[in-house]
């Protein structure tokens, strides 16, 4: 898959400076379409859009099909006749970290008002397209909205320690639970219909500017999620529905003992029965949303790490191969595309069999320019002269600290030595030509911008020259991450103006 020269800008929407608590699809939605427009940047990178649930993770959602309620604008309600002003209060105090438990306290209060309004004053135009939606989504938004709903009546514990009947889906008790919870399954459809519609405007106006979003799919879900309990038999679980494997990455570039991320463990043998069914699902639901899609560690389709359940670290795993090219022909057939609008997330443990996947099916890979200047083995492709033009090109990711941290502080990555990132830091100077004097933010993003790169991404953190405190995430570190945001204004014309030079300048505007 080619994609036409063009650069963007990642920033997750709960980054966004929104009014109440955390970024939404609100008004600073749009005010940064159009900080991108003026910019002249064509692509806005997001991270996994699905309802967050164990440390506040987009990789870590309740559902894989389903939409993040907290990112539901509202002021958007209040416009659209959903809440009165009074019901949504006054707006948080302005803060660089998310509280998300404050967010979601407060958000919860405004759903059982949203169903009261709707039922009472919904138009049959507006009812008529919550039911379509509804029957539209059914496959995925029935077992999501039980599952959400008797999550909450076990005060959010994990599916495993529910009453046994409802954890096994006896259907006796699906339909216990199904009538037990009418409401607050209603209540949830309501959320995701009112999360699409925000969704669908945002869109919508990104593509009047000229502006396609790039999406995030994570390879792996989350145990505690409604696709693992409706669906045990695609997973590696034993009787109780506890994972037997987990899956992982052996000791990396962020830590010495590996990543041990707790996801289950696909069982591809039963996917490849149903033809990947599962997959295919997911892929459509996510292309009806976005205009690309990131896929998060491609790596793990031909083969991923896989840790015993038991195990404390990712240290002991081993190998397991995945479904390999099967899956994306079958996807392609089934969807009818010629070419699949993929991104492969191509970092780490990379072999030949790996890069002979991507390869096949045109998929861009990925380069990082943090990662050019030290030992690490893939270093070299990462180097501007060495890239090819099929290729999505980053100063960072969401998992690297910022350039300006990177550069200044103490990196403390257990797997270098202090030398070690000096000399990193040395080879970056000589590299990129320039001393201590500038700014090293934007010569990284000079060198990406105008490298032959087909696709060139900037954290917003990078774009603004920000330290170590903007890090949104620290990979290995359960707790404390993706809490970062804009402040009110921070972001501005003047500073897009800067990257739109630079758009101009290398043929991406």
């Amino acid at each position: 898959m080619s994609f036409p020269r063009a650069s963007g800008v990642l920033l997750h929407p709960t980054s966004l400076p929104g009014r109440y608590g955390l970024g939404d699809l609100g008004p600073a939605a749009f005010e940064f379409i159009d900080l991108l427009a003026s910019g002249r940047q064509r692509i806005w990178q997001v991270l996994p859009l699905g309802p967050t649930g164990y440390g506040d993770s987009p990789y870590q959602c309740f559902s894989a099909f389903a939409g993040n309620p907290l990112l539901i604008s509202p002021e958007q309600l209040v416009e659209d006749g959903w809440l009165d002003a009074s019901d949504i209060g006054q707006p948080f105090a302005p803060s660089a970290a998310i509280d998300f438990s404050a967010v979601i306290a407060h958000r919860h209060t405004l759903w059982p008002r949203v169903l009261e309004r709707f039922e009472a004053s919904g138009s049959s135009a507006t009812r008529d397209r919550f039911d379509r939606f509804c029957a539209t989504h059914a496959d995925w938004l029935n077992d999501y909205a039980l599952f959400m709903a008797v999550k909450d009546a076990h005060d959010q514990r994990p599916w495993t320690t529910w009453s046994a009947d409802i954890a096994r889906r006896e259907p006796a008790a699906v339909a216990a639970w199904t009538k037990r919870c009418e409401r607050e399954i209603r209540t949830h459809k309501l959320t995701q219909f009112l999360f699409f519609d925000h969704w669908r405007r945002v869109r919508e106006q990104c593509h009047v500017r000229s502006i396609g979003i790039m999406g995030d799919l994570p390879i792996f879900v989350a145990h505690d999620s409604a696709d693992v309990w409706a669906r045990r038999e695609l997973f590696k679980l034993d009787a109780n529905g506890e994972p037997t494997e987990l899956t992982g990455v052996p000791p990396d570039y962020f830590s010495a003992t590996g990543q041990l991320w707790g996801n289950p463990h696909y069982r591809w043998d039963a996917l490849r029965e149903t033809g990947y069914a599962w997959w295919i699902d997911r892929f459509r639901s996510l292309l009806a949303l976005v205009d690309r899609v990131r896929i998060d560690h491609f790596r793990g389709f031909e083969a991923s790490w896989e840790v015993p359940a038991r195990a404390t670290t990712a240290i002991d795993g081993r190998w397991v191969k995945g479904p390999g090219a099967a899956l994306f022909d079958a996807a392609q057939r089934a969807l009818g595309l010629e070419q699949l609008p993929f991104v492969a997330e191509n970092l780490g443990v990379i072999t030949p069999e790996v890069e002979a996947l991507r390869e096949r099916f045109g998929f861009p890979g990925m380069a990082i320019l943090q990662f050019a200047f030290g030992t690490d083995p893939q270093a070299p492709t990462f180097k501007p002269h060495n890239y090819a033009r099929n290729l999505a090109v980053y100063t960072g990711t969401h998992d690297n600290d910022t350039t300006v941290g990177w550069w200044t502080g103490d990196v403390g990555h257990s797997t270098r030595s202090e030398a070690e990132i000096e000399e990193e830091r040395e080879h970056a100077r000589r590299y990129l030509g320039f001393d201590d004097g500038g700014q090293v933010h934007w010569q990284f993003i000079r060198a990406v911008m105008g490298s032959v790169a087909d696709t060139a991404i900037v954290p917003a953190q990078d774009l603004l020259g920000l330290g170590s405190e903007a890090r949104f995430n620290r990979p290995g570190i359960a707790s404390g991450n993706w809490r970062w945001r804009l402040k009110p204004g921070q972001l501005t014309h003047n500073v897009l103006s800067r990257l739109s030079v630079m758009a101009a300048t290398y043929d991406r505007a």
